[in-house]
């Protein structure tokens, strides 16, 4: 399967369309426009009717064989889009896929929309099955040094000449959600008169469009990153979000790292001793720099610290819920806040 870019793809697409068209990646946006491009693409060149699929557990796939072999009454030509999220079509889609490509319909074209492929995926049936007949685009997302280069583009497409300073800005707050940045974007357009986008315009009309969410902050903490871990916490502070909340998210990524701890302890291996704890599979690499960093005792000393706070948040303890739930994502992300025994004193309270 040849393999596109994105900012290869509409180019390719203006000279000949291939049969199928599989888009993967993680990053929305990139892969919201990766298909836009070619749907819209396909409508100019006749493919006039689309057929949306959703492929979720005890989906039908003889559905693929009618949509490729049926008549339309509305149009010649069609477009059939599969969005498959987590790129696994299991074994029947498997072999349906197979047999769609082994008898490539006439005046179809096949759109596959999934997340991120791993590599075990790129060497299964149904992907090597599509290998030599279309196209392949995947969307890798956009890596913090990466990021200023690519809302200066995102810029100039728009008509608009900023300041370095002002894309630094609009990177800094935006931390890599491409979303906020395409529609901190729009709303410049609508607010320069000449264009030019300074500093001091970026820094007035650029809302704080940061992800703050209750699981980027504990794996913000898991890998060790103290500074973005507390911007997170404070974030999800302002807007509102509940404490108790939160220390679930942490503890039970605790519990289920001292889990692994035991089992390490133990003589398993790391890897099978996270499964064995119920860690994703996505999440592993990142609970496994926590498991080398954090030991046993350490583990069990944070479960107690969050013990505590549960205890603070249900008025059993006199302490500040917000000020312990940054203690504690200092210590889960290295930073040691409190010294043990201060801790320790602290949950007799």
């Amino acid at each position: 399967m040849a393999k596109l870019r994105i900012d290869q793809l509409q180019r390719a697409l203006g000279e000949k369309l291939a049969p199928i068209y599989l888009v993967s990646g993680d990053e929305p946006l990139l892969v919201q426009e990766a298909c836009d491009s070619i749907r819209k693409a396909s409508r100019q060149q006749g493919f006039e009717e689309r057929e949306l699929h959703h492929i979720e557990a005890g989906f039908d796939w003889g559905q693929l064989h009618n949509a490729a072999n049926s008549l339309s009454l509305f149009a010649s030509q069609k477009l059939i889009e599969l969005r498959m999220p987590n790129g696994k079509p299991g074994d029947k889609g498997s072999r349906a896929l197979v047999e769609y490509t082994q008898t490539l319909p006439a005046d179809t074209l096949l759109l596959v929309v999934t997340g991120k492929l791993d590599s075990a995926t790129t060497r299964s049936k149904w992907y090597k099955a599509l290998d030599g007949a279309g196209v392949h685009i995947p969307i890798w997302p956009i890596d913090p040094p990466q990021l200023p280069r690519w809302i200066g583009q995102r810029l100039k497409q728009a008509g608009l000449n900023a300041e370095s300073s002002a894309i630094d800005m609009l990177a800094s707050r935006i931390e890599g959600n491409l979303l906020a940045a395409a529609q901190e974007i729009e709303k410049l357009k609508l607010l320069t008169t000449d264009g030019h986008v300074s500093a001091e315009l970026m820094a007035s009309v650029v809302a704080d469009s940061a992800r703050y969410d209750i699981f980027g902050l504990a794996d913000k903490a898991l890998l060790g990153d103290a500074r973005a871990a507390v911007k997170s916490l404070q974030g999800l502070k302002t807007e509102g979000t509940e404490a108790p909340a939160i220390l679930w998210a942490l503890s039970r990524d605790l519990r289920q790292i001292l889990q692994a701890a035991i089992q390490v302890e133990q003589g398993k291996h790391p890897d099978w001793a996270m499964k064995q704890a119920g860690i994703w599979a996505k999440r592993q690499p990142l609970a496994g720099k926590a498991l080398h960093r954090l030991r046993r005792p350490k583990l069990e000393l944070l479960l107690r610290q969050a013990g505590g706070i549960d205890r603070a948040i249900k008025g059993m303890r006199n302490a500040d819920q917000w000020d312990e739930l940054l203690d504690l994502v200092l210590n889960i992300a290295g930073t040691q806040s409190l010294s043990p025994n201060n801790i320790r004193l602290n949950l007799k309270l």
